[in-house]
C-alpha cells in the first residue's frame, strides 16, 4: 500500500449548499464531511494524502491540521485544474494516485481498499469507480463501448440526449497510475460548456492512446453519494447514523429505538449497555459496559463508566466514573470529574469540580470549582458561591462530610473531614474536621406581629 497517495478535491464552495462554510466542512454525525473522507483514505492504505483547497483554504487547512498535505487552488477551473495543484508535491513519486471527493462522506475504507487492489491487479493506468443509480441526474454517465470497454465520460450539461439516459455514473473516485494521470491532464482543454478542465477528460486522453482503462461499479451506490445541498446533507446524515447504529447493535448494544438515537461516528459504547430513546452522543464520547443511557440524555466528549445511569441528563468534556447514577435534569459541565459510585439527583449542575467516591448530591443544587471528597451528602439547596464579581475561587470540602439543606459555601473555603455544616447556613471561613459549622442569625419570636388593626 506504500505506493498509493490520495488526491482529495476539496476547493469548492458548494453554492447550493447557500453557506460561507465550505462545503467540505460541513458535518455529517458529528465532523466534518473531509474528517470522513480522510479517515477512509487511512482506512484504504493511503501512505500520504493531499488535500486541495480552495474556497475557504484557511479553514479547511484548519481542520485537515496534521492529517494531510496542503495544495491550493487559487482559482477554481474545474476537477482536472484542481488535480495538477498536487503536481509540485507528486514530482518524485512513482505509484497509483487515488482521485477522492471531500463531499463524499459515506465512503467506505475498506471498498476503497478493494478499489485499489483491484486496479493494481488489472495492471490498469486508470480505473473509474462507477455506480448505478435508478436516476442519474446531475451526475456524469460512463459511455462504454459494444465490447463493455469505457469510451469517455461524459459531464450532465455536456451529454447527448442519448447519453442522458444511461444509469451508470461516474462517482469521482478514480485510480491513475501517476506518470499516465499528470501526462493527460497537460492535454486536457477547457472547450466545454462550463469553460473548465474536467478530469473526466483525462479517460478520453487515455482511451485515445489505447491506455488500459477500467471500471469497477460500487457494490453500494449510497457509499459514493456527494452531498451538494442541505436535503443531501440531511440524507447522508441518516444513512451514516443508521449505519452506526446498526452497527452499534452489531456489537452487542441495545438501542430501544434506532430512529430516534443519535450516535457519531466517533462514539465508543460497551457491550450490553441500553440506549434509551432521544438520546444524543457526540462528539468522542466513550461509554463503558452495561450502563444505561438516556432518555432524553445528550453527551458530548464524556467518559463514561461501567454500570453508570445517565437519564434526562446534558454533560459535556467530563469524566464519569463507574457505577454513578446521574439525574434527571442534571448539567454536568467542562472539567468535571465524577468518581465511582457518585449519584448525582435532579436539578444539579457541576462545573469544573471534582467529585469524590460515594458522594451524593441528590437535588437542587449548584457544585462550582470546587474539590468534594469521598462519602460526602450535600443537602439539598446547597450552593457553592464560587464567583464574586471579579475572580473565581476553589471550595474544598473533605471526606465524610454532611452539608445541611439550603446552605451557601463563599469561596475560597475549607470544610474539614466529617465536619457538619448546620441547615441554612452561609459559611465564609473555615470549618474544622469534626467540627460542626452554623453561621444563620439567632432565631427570633415577636409577639402580636399581626393583631387587630395590622401591623
Amino acid at each position: 500500500m506504500s505506493a498509493l497517495t490520495a488526491v482529495i478535491l476539496a476547493a469548492g464552495k458548494g453554492v447550493r449548499m447557500k453557506s460561507d462554510i465550505p462545503k467540505v466542512l460541513h458535518c455529517v454525525a458529528g465532523k466534518p464531511m473531509l474528517a470522513h473522507v480522510l479517515d477512509a483514505a487511512e482506512v484504504a492504505g493511503c501512505a500520504r494524502k493531499i488535500v486541495i483547497t480552495g474556497f475557504g483554504a484557511d479553514k479547511v487547512a484548519s481542520v485537515v491540521k496534521e492529517q494531510a498535505e496542503i495544495a491550493e487552488q487559487k482559482e477554481q477551473l474545474g476537477t482536472g485544474h484542481a488535480v495538477i495543484q498536487a503536481k509540485p508535491l507528486l514530482k518524485d513519486f512513482n505509484g497509483t494516485v487515488m482521485i477522492l471527493c471531500g463531499d463524499t462522506p459515506l465512503l467506505d475504507g475498506s471498498d476503497l481498499r478493494r478499489f485499489y487492489e483491484q486496479h493494481t491487479e488489472t495492471g490498469n493506468q486508470a480505473t473509474v469507480l462507477t455506480a448505478v443509480l435508478p436516476d442519474a441526474t446531475g451526475y456524469g454517465r460512463i459511455v462504454r463501448a459494444a465490447d463493455g470497454r469505457i469510451e469517455k465520460i461524459v459531464e450532465q450539461k455536456d451529454a447527448l440526449v442519448k447519453e442522458l439516459d444511461i444509469k451508470e455514473i461516474n462517482t469521482g473516485i478514480y485510480c491513475f497510475d501517476s506518470t499516465e494521470l499528470f501526462a493527460a491532464l497537460e492535454k486536457v482543454d477547457c472547450n466545454n460548456a462550463q469553460g473548465e478542465y474536467y478530469l473526466t477528460d483525462v479517460i478520453a486522453k487515455l482511451v485515445e492512446k489505447d491506455a488500459k482503462v477500467g471500471a469497477v461499479i460500487a457494490a453500494d451506490a449510497a457509499s459514493v453519494m456527494g452531498v451538494n445541498s442541505r436535503r443531501d446533507l440531511a440524507v447522508a446524515e441518516k444513512w451514516l447514523r443508521w449505519k452506526t447504529n446498526n452497527h452499534m447493535m452489531d456489537e452487542g448494544v441495545t438501542i430501544i429505538d434506532p430512529e430516534n438515537t443519535y450516535i457519531d461516528a466517533n462514539v465508543v459504547i460497551g457491550r450490553d449497555t441500553i440506549i434509551q430513546p432521544y438520546t444524543w452522543l457526540e462528539g468522542n464520547t466513550v461509554i463503558g459496559k452495561n450502563c444505561v443511557i438516556g432518555p432524553n440524555t445528550r453527551l458530548t466528549n464524556m467518559q463514561i463508566g461501567d454500570g453508570s445511569s445517565l437519564h434526562f441528563t446534558y454533560a459535556h468534556d467530563a469524566a464519569v466514573g463507574k457505577n454513578t447514577n446521574i439525574g434527571p435534569f442534571v448539567h454536568i459541565r467542562p472539567d468535571s470529574c465524577l468518581a465511582d459510585g457518585v449519584k448525582v439527583g435532579n436539578f444539579v449542575e457541576i462545573k469544573n469540580s471534582s467529585v469524590g467516591k460515594g458522594s451524593k448530591l441528590p437535588h437542587l443544587s449548584y457544585i462550582g470549582d470546587a474539590d468534594v471528597g469521598e462519602n460526602v451528602n450535600i443537602g439539598c439547596g446547597c450552593i457553592i458561591v464560587n464567583y464574586d464579581g471579579k475572580k473565581k475561587s476553589r471550595t474544598n470540602i473533605g471526606d465524610n462530610a454532611f452539608v445541611g439543606c439550603n446552605s451557601n459555601l463563599v469561596a475560597p473555603v475549607v470544610l474539614g473531614d466529617n465536619c457538619y455544616i448546620a441547615a441554612g447556613s452561609t459559611i465564609t471561613k473555615e470549618v474544622p474536621g469534626n467540627c460542626l459549622g452554623v453561621a444563620r442569625a439567632r432565631q427570633r419570636n415577636i409577639d402580636c406581629w399581626q393583631g387587630p388593626g395590622g401591623r
